[in-house]
């Protein structure tokens, strides 16, 4: 989203400012072409050597130095987009009132691109009337402005005031002005999440599969235009999104059921939920007693959700697999892609710190039918979501 995209970072004097670093690093990551221009009190938080190593490019402060007065002018026609990040509750006020004493108020005035603001301040600043009424004015200007968020803040105080976390100003730029609709007009159908296979009203046989992988991808698929349906199994997630229609469910058979259903209209269908491979041959009606020193439940296998899909595809349809593993997991992903008739297979493994069940990050490998197999690093799972849409994006329209 951002490959060749012009990015002027504006950084004011905050204790948050030590998460440009990370901002710096990771739309350069991500394609950007990154310039940076700071108030002189931003050095006191954070290195401009630092900053314009990262970035590739020199940091820019003063005014009056080497010529640079002429700069700001260039900067801000430069620019596709200029975020200010953090915004201080100086800088906010001087903004909203056409001062322009520093380098990066005359760059703010001059600059003829959209601006994106993060504002940083401790609780007590940030709910001031003055501060409401500056941050008006400047939405009233045609700014945009990235909500704070709450947490522990360098007063000691635990509130509102927080500046959004690089990741989170990432998603704002890219879904407020470089986000792709490139799955406008198609259809997606995810599973996510466990099945519960009843053993008597109150016992089941189930996983720690919490849903969040699947329902990230599921957002994710939503964002760039899919209409999805999201087949969830047991979760405490909440999905209100447009464009996201759920259907809930206990069993795997029920999982089965709706999948092949809603499959015959899906463009994309991703298979992401931990099914479990058996279940109960007769679930008691009512619960059993604890009445003997033993148990024995006599088990049966589900249907095999991916593999049903994979024998109905046909020509056009992108069917996507989840494996996790726990030994030779390259050999079992790649079988499953074989036998499964999948076009992708994403492997995660419970062998990696951080990933698997439960966790808000993810370290997956993705194997294609073309042979291509590609890993990743350990990221959140809005971003894991992300790569593995890109991926499939790309396979859609190569054919």
């Amino acid at each position: 989203m951002f490959q060749d995209k012009k990015i002027l970072l504006a950084i004011t004097g905050s204790i948050a400012a030590y998460k440009s670093i990370l901002l710096v690093r990771l739309l350069v990551k991500a394609g950007a072409e990154v310039k940076v221009v700071m108030t002189p009190a931003a050095k006191d938080f954070v290195s401009p050597l630092t900053l314009s190593t990262l970035s590739k490019s020199p940091v820019v402060s003063d005014l009056f130095n080497n010529e640079s007065w002429s700069n700001h002018v260039m900067l801000g026609r430069w620019a596709d987009i200029m975020v200010i990040a953090p915004l201080s509750c100086n800088t906010l006020g001087k903004m909203a009132h056409g001062l322009c004493d520093n380098m990066l108020l005359a760059t703010y005035l001059s600059a003829t691109c959209p601006v994106v603001v993060a504002p940083a301040m401790d609780e007590d600043m940030w709910h001031h009337p003055t501060t409401t009424s500056n941050l008006q004015k400047l939405e009233s200007f045609g700014n945009k402005i990235i909500p704070v968020e709450k947490g522990e803040l360098a007063s000691g105080l635990y509130g509102d005031g927080r500046m959004a976390e690089p990741e989170a100003i990432l998603s704002f730029i890219e879904d407020n002005f470089f986000l792709k609709k490139d799955l406008t007009g198609k259809k997606a159908l995810v599973t996510a999440g466990p099945t519960f296979e009843p053993i008597d009203p109150v016992r089941f046989i189930g996983n720690h599969s919490s849903g969040k992988m699947g329902v990230a991808i599921c957002q994710e698929l939503a964002r760039r235009g899919a209409e999805v349906h999201l087949i969830l199994g047991p979760s405490s997630i909440l999905v209100e999104q447009e464009n996201i229609h759920l259907h809930k469910v206990q069993t795997a058979e029920q999982m089965y059921q709706t999948s092949v259903k809603l499959f015959p209209e899906a463009d994309i269908t991703i298979m992401s939920a931990a099914v479990a491979d058996y279940t109960p041959v007769n679930a008691h009606p009512d619960k059993i007693k604890k009445s003997s020193e033993t148990l024995t439940v006599e088990l049966t296998k589900t249907k095999d959700i991916l593999k049903s899909l994979g024998e109905k595809k046909y020509n056009g349809q992108i069917l996507v697999g989840f494996a996790l593993e726990t030994m030779n997991e390259k050999e079992y992903a790649l079988s499953k892609l074989k036998t499964k008739n999948a076009d992708m297979i994403v492997l995660n493994s419970l062998n990696e710190e951080g990933a698997g069940f439960g966790y808000d990050t993810n370290k997956i490998t993705i194997f294609e039918k073309s042979g291509k197999e590609i890993s990743y690093e350990r990221k959140p799972k809005q971003q894991v979501a992300k790569d593995i849409v890109d991926r499939i994006v790309n396979m859609l329209y190569a054919r």
